[in-house]
């Protein structure tokens, strides 16, 4: 297992690790419909637009040659705070989760941002997304619950944040 930075000829992975994961992970959470509607096709088209922003921290996790999943981190242009960014996704193939791949990445952002000189980052989670149990375990703090709309259903989110990279760090 590897953990490196996300090349644009890797795109069409990510998009399909993004595309199974939130089929997988969002089932019964937003609209089957939507679900159905992502396409590897968009997606790739997509990462290939996130991995120009150089403003965005993107790793992924290979193992065989195979992109098992990917984290993003970056400073959303909605936080203003100084010192403080976001982790924007992780995301994993179902058959890898729970098995130590997402620790993998959680700590290559978090030594990524303090490198940066960040010190704060914020998390979005649904609330309803158990994952959100894996941002508690490293000590993500709940902020406050937002309503977001997907798939014209309105859904709650969940802030969190970490205060302190250097004590996420402390705890790999």
């Amino acid at each position: 297992m590897i953990i490196r930075i996300a090349q644009l000829e890797d795109a069409a992975n990510i998009a399909k690790v993004h595309v199974d994961s939130w089929r997988t992970t969002y089932k019964n959470i937003i609209p089957q419909s939507f679900l159905d509607k992502l396409s590897y096709e968009q997606r790739t088209t997509l990462w290939q637009n996130n991995m120009a922003n150089l403003d965005r921290n993107i790793f992924v996790a290979e193992t065989n040659d195979e992109i098992i999943g990917f984290v993003v981190g970056e400073k959303r242009d909605t936080n203003t705070e100084p010192g403080a960014t976001d982790l924007s996704a992780i995301y994993l193939f179902e058959q890898w989760q729970g098995k130590g791949v997402g620790k993998l990445l959680l700590k290559q952002i978090m030594h990524t941002f303090k490198e940066q000189g960040f010190h704060k980052v914020y998390v979005e989670v649904l609330a309803d997304n158990k994952s959100r149990e894996f941002y508690k375990y490293y000590g993500a703090e709940y902020v406050k619950t937002i309503p977001i709309t997907i798939g014209g259903v309105t859904i709650d989110e969940e802030v969190y944040v970490w205060n302190s990279v250097d004590t996420v760090l402390e705890k790999f």
